[in-house]
């Protein structure tokens, strides 16, 4: 690692931190670049306390997914990530408000959301963690009857999930939006109208083309979605519950990213 000089102060965020604090913390300090340390959870709420601030934001990845930091080809390990952080490069990026609630990576209705409920209660993480969790769903979960409005069209689909996606991959290294860009001013929209198996390890594994069949990709700045009945629902992540309801828009160069020169 490289000798670096500066001030640093550590802030130790309590469970549930109040946003409020944060921003208070980061306004008293005048930083001229915020890290968070932890997993896309920590990211995101500090994200939300830098829109639109011109202060940069890097990531010191420790959580058990750290979607974004892979994403942004920050290193897991702390000295890369550091030298990141000091000798990186500045990125804008855009981000998508889903809901009231700030998405910086990927969120999703219907199949993953509930994966996503069952990965947290289980102690497994990973890879196969997930993997475990997606086989226990995969016998459970029921299709929308959605109504999804995109591009001043109105489609009707029975989905097994629909994701509002502002990156390529999940932090298990699925990857779900193979177009994906954080810098531009559109998200995606990728409708799986059919888990299987084969779908999950083209995911997972090969990366290679969907079936067109099964997974359809739109892009677009807003999205609404209606669902007849409520399916679980995640943002970065974290699980919120279920709704029926979808609403999303894209906020263009929102965020300035400390990345890699690559």
């Amino acid at each position: 690692m490289a000798s670096h000089e500066g001030n640093v102060e550590y802030f130790i965020m309590p469970l549930k931190c109040p946003i409020e604090i944060i921003k208070q913390q980061i306004s008293a300090f005048c930083p001229d670049r915020v890290v968070a340390c932890g997993g896309d959870g920590t990211v995101k709420l500090v994200a939300e306390c830098l829109l639109n601030t011109n202060i940069p934001l890097g990531i010191i990845p420790a959580g058990s997914a750290n979607g974004m930091a892979k994403e942004l080809s920050i290193p897991l390990s702390l000295i890369p990530a550091l030298d990141v952080i000091f000798a990186g490069h500045p990125m804008q990026i855009s981000l998508v408000r889903i809901n009231k609630e700030l998405c910086i990576h990927l969120s999703d209705i219907g199949f993953n959301a509930f994966v996503v409920k069952k990965f947290q209660s289980d102690k497994r993480r990973g890879m196969w963690g997930y993997i475990k969790a997606s086989w226990q769903v995969l016998r459970r979960h029921s299709k929308m009857q959605a109504k999804i409005w995109v591009n001043e069209k109105v489609i009707k689909r029975n989905a097994s999930m629909i994701v509002i996606a502002n990156a390529t991959r999940y932090g298990s290294g699925a990857v779900i939006n193979p177009v994906g860009r954080l810098d531009d001013a559109l998200f995606e929209v990728v409708i799986v109208n059919k888990i299987s198996m084969l779908e999950l390890f083209k995911m997972i594994f090969t990366h290679s083309e969907f079936d067109p069949q099964k997974t359809e990709l739109f892009q677009t700045n807003t999205l609404q979605i209606y669902s007849k009945h409520k399916a679980h629902f995640q943002v970065d992540g974290e699980y919120m519950g279920k709704t029926n309801r979808i609403e999303a828009t894209i906020i263009t160069k929102a965020l300035t990213m400390i990345v890699p020169i690559r």
